[in-house]
């Protein structure tokens, strides 16, 4: 899995613009996060099908960064997430973004970007 920062202007339509383009190749949007306010604006997306994602965005000629992630399973409860943050802060990483991409039978799926990839899963076992 891995996530598409995909640059856009900030102005009407984009989202409409990026989410047409891949319903075009019938990807499904896991997770999706914006960063708005200035004219470099950004989607993050997280789908489930890599190779077919890049090739829709690269179709409709959209500008994008592609970020490994780390995928952590974690019980649904309260204090769970705060356990793993101190744990990555404590190994020196970085969370550069963050998705909740489920729940589920009493666990809730999250997947993020981080500093160290290597470090974040010896922290978390991901």
């Amino acid at each position: 899995m891995k996530e598409f920062k995909i640059f856009v202007n900030n102005k009407t339509g984009e989202l409409a613009r990026v989410t047409e383009a891949l319903a075009a190749q019938a990807v499904n949007i896991l997770a999706l996060s914006s960063e708005g306010g200035s004219p470099n604006a950004f989607l993050r997306i997280v789908t489930g099908d890599v190779a077919t994602t890049e090739k829709a965005l690269k179709k409709s000629g959209l500008s994008f960064e592609l970020n490994e992630i780390i995928d952590v399973e974690l019980i649904d409860r309260p204090g769970e997430l705060a356990k793993i943050a101190r744990r990555l802060a404590r190994q020196g990483v970085n969370v550069e973004s963050i998705y909740i991409l489920g729940t589920r039978d009493g666990k809730t799926r999250i997947a993020m970007t981080v500093s160290d990839l290597g470090k974040a899963r010896a922290a978390v076992g991901g």
